[in-house]
C-alpha cells in the first residue's frame, strides 16, 4: 500500500449514520459545485458523497453556515481530529523514512508500491510509454483522505495480480493530493496541472493513455471486483486508438 493509506483508515471518527443517504440536488463548497449528490458518511471534519461527477468529499468547514449546522460541524471537535490524523501520519511517515533510508531513490522521482513503480513525473513515463509501446495509467487519488481511494489501492492497486499486469503492460503515474502529507511546491504544481488537464473533480479518478498519451477511458470512483475487473476493463480499453 502507497504512503499514507493505512493510516487513514485506522483513524475513525464520529459518524452520523443518520445524514447518510441524504439527497442533495446541489452541494455547494467554497468554489466547487456538486450536483446529484447522495450523501455517505459524515464525520467531524468531512461529507462524503457520491455526485454526478463520481465519487468525492470537501471538508465541513468549507460549507455555508446552514449546512455546517444540518451536518452537525464542531469547529473544536473537527481541530482535535485533525490533530490527531496529522500526528498520526507524522509518525507513519518518520517509520516510513527510516525504512527507506537506505535506498536513495536515483534520477526521476519515484515512489515504490507493493513491487510497483509509480512515476511522479508525467513527461518522463509518457517518454517511457512511448518506448515500450504501453499504456499510461494516472492515479488521480488523495492517499491519506479519500477512503474511496484507499480502498481502491487495498483492494486493486496493491495486489500481485494488478502489479504483474502492470508490470507487462502499464506505466503508471500517480497524481496525489493528500490532506496531510507534504509534497513539494513543484510536485503539487505539477498535479494541478495535470487535475486541470484532465478535468478532474472527482477522486479516485484513474485516466489511460496510450502509448502516444491520447485518452482512451476513465474510471471515476470505485470500482467493485477487485483486480480481475479492473484488468478487464484495461484489457478493453487496450484495444482503443
Amino acid at each position: 500500500m502507497r504512503a499514507g493509506s493505512l493510516i487513514a483508515f485506522g483513524l475513525v471518527v464520529a459518524v452520523w449514520v443518520a445524514r447518510a443517504d441524504e439527497k442533495l440536488p446541489v452541494l455547494n463548497a467554497g468554489s466547487e459545485v456538486y450536483s446529484n449528490v447522495t450523501v455517505t458518511k459524515v464525520t467531524a471534519t468531512d461529507i462524503f458523497f457520491t455526485c454526478s461527477g463520481g465519487m468525492g468529499n470537501v471538508k465541513l468547514s468549507r460549507l455555508d453556515p446552514a449546512l455546517q449546522l444540518h451536518f452537525g460541524y464542531n469547529p473544536t471537535k473537527a481541530g482535535e481530529a485533525e490533530q490527531k490524523q496529522a500526528a498520526a501520519n507524522a509518525q507513519y511517515h518518520t517509520q516510513l523514512v527510516s525504512q527507506v533510508a537506505s535506498q536513495p531513490l536515483a534520477g526521476e522521482s519515484l515512489e515504490q508500491a507493493a513491487g510497483l513503480t509509480w512515476s511522479l513525473d508525467f513527461s518522463k513515463a509518457l517518454d517511457r510509454a512511448k518506448t515500450g509501446n504501453k499504456m499510461v495509467l494516472i492515479d488521480f487519488t488523495g492517499s491519506d483522505w479519500c477512503p474511496w481511494c484507499i480502498k481502491f489501492d487495498e483492494e486493486v492497486l496493491s495486489t500481485r495480480k494488478f502489479g504483474a499486469y502492470a508490470d507487462a503492460n502499464l506505466v503508471l503515474v500517480l497524481a496525489d493530493f493528500p490532506s496531510h502529507t507534504k509534497q513539494s511546491s513543484g510536485l503539487k504544481r505539477a498535479n494541478e496541472e495535470l487535475k486541470r488537464k484532465y478535468q478532474i473533480d472527482g477522486f479516485p479518478t484513474l485516466v489511460v493513455l496510450n502509448s502516444s498519451g491520447k485518452e482512451i477511458g476513465r474510471q471515476v470512483g470505485y470500482l467493485r471486483g477487485g483486480p480481475d475487473a479492473f484488468i478487464a476493463e484495461l484489457e478493453r480499453l487496450s484495444q482503443r486508438h
